[in-house]
């Protein structure tokens, strides 16, 4: 195996997503307006075969995790066809994340593929504000997804929820007892400024440490060891299943220990979620590159990440792509 991809502050990325597809069946308020999304066009999005090479390179530089975002992953046609490639590329971990609509139909052939585990975004557990932040009446067929990866064998299962200050903060304690009652782990993520509509201010943020504390005067926790995932996990006291995460993406950053790089739908490799800068991978690839000139590339890309996103600081500037641009 070749040297690890190490950056300039010592940070190694090890833990690679790849969105196949800027698509999405919902319209989620924080990640896309309503309507009048330009999509990518389908000759611009990465082929299988080209995801399939790229995470090869990636594997031999180090990284351990792969995850399939979007979008919304499962528009793609056969996706468990990549699922497979991957999987015989004995990719040591395999996840899906996905908003769950189409899962229940989708599940047993992606578990069958290789896929090892799925986070699913849920907003909100009742049906009138999960179809007002999705703009989608589409909260049962998630629930039977998500029942469908659990039959499938897919665990941990894990849920994320961007907690919004005035719009689903009053169910977070519905959440903790819904981790508690299925087993599933609820992370909830702090709600960022990635809306296209750009109407993400402060005031709507609400901190994990709220978080937490709401959860604890109901259910007290204890803090569980975990590796270089961003969630902050905790395990609740009284031994009950589930667990609750809590992703301090605005008021505790965990840049400084961030293992991540991205690869959009289109082939641009993006070294943080508010990169103002990409690397074209999709150009090497379609232009005759060696691995070793994409190697290069993707080395030189990585040394030149930056220290932090910057949210908290008078100079930020969003990213030119909404969240479903990116992937997540």
């Amino acid at each position: 195996m070749a040297a690890p991809l190490i950056d300039s502050f010592g940070r190694v990325a090890d833990d690679l997503r790849v969105s196949v597809t800027d698509r999405c069946n919902f319209r989620c308020t924080y990640c896309m307006p309503a309507e009048g999304v330009p999509w990518l066009p389908r000759h611009d999005i990465l082929t299988f075969e080209e995801i399939d090479r790229l995470v090869g390179l990636f594997m031999e530089l180090g990284a351990r995790t792969v995850r399939l975002t979007g979008g919304e992953p499962l528009v793609r046609t056969d996706l468990a066809d990549l699922v497979q490639m991957l999987t015989a590329r004995g990719v040591p971990e395999l996840a899906l994340s996905t908003n769950g609509v189409l899962l229940a139909e989708r599940a047993p052939e992606l578990a069958r593929a290789g896929l090892h585990r799925i986070n699913v975004s849920v907003d909100s557990l009742m049906r009138h504000r999960f179809a007002e932040m999705t703009r989608r009446d589409a909260l049962e067929q998630v629930m039977e997804g998500l029942r469908a990866a659990e039959a499938a064998g897919m665990h941990p299962i894990k849920l994320n929820c961007v907690v919004i200050r005035g719009t689903n903060d009053d169910e977070i304690i519905d959440f903790a007892k819904f981790s508690r009652t299925t087993g599933y782990e609820v992370r909830f993520i702090e709600y960022m400024p990635l809306d296209p509509e750009e109407r993400w201010n402060r005031e709507t943020v609400v901190p994990s440490k709220e978080v937490l504390e709401i959860v604890a005067r109901a259910y007290p926790l204890e803090p569980i060891r975990h590796g270089p995932e961003p969630a902050t996990m905790w395990r609740f006291a009284d031994a009950a299943p589930g667990a609750i995460g809590v992703i301090s993406s605005v008021t505790d950053p965990f840049c400084e220990a961030c293992n991540r790089v991205r690869i959009t739908s289109d082939g641009q490799l993006r070294t943080c979620l508010f990169a103002l800068e990409e690397t074209d991978l999709r150009a090497l690839l379609r232009g005759g590159a060696s691995d070793k000139d994409i190697v290069e590339a993707i080395r030189a890309s990585v040394a030149g990440k930056w220290a932090g996103h910057k949210i908290n600081d008078p100079d930020f500037v969003r990213p030119s792509r909404p969240m479903s641009g990116i992937g997540g």
